[in-house]
């Protein structure tokens, strides 16, 4: 069961799927055992897309490089 919807805040964002899989696959290593605390993380990445505080790439080259 999610606890979050941050697939609709995504689409509002215009995040394509491609971005989004790979932003919570590395959302996903940070909390592997916390389904809560990671269905989070993707709404608030995806909320400051979508308010123009950041941009999709930003956010995952943040995550990959362990920021």
């Amino acid at each position: 069961m999610p606890y979050f919807e941050y697939e609709t805040v995504a689409k509002a964002a215009g995040i394509p799927e491609a971005k989004l899989t790979e932003l919570r696959r590395l959302l996903q290593e940070d909390f592997p055992s916390d389904d809560m605390t990671y269905e989070l993380h993707p709404l608030r990445a995806c909320m400051a897309i979508r308010d123009s505080r950041a941009t999709i790439e930003q956010m995952l080259n943040e995550r990959a490089c362990g920021r």
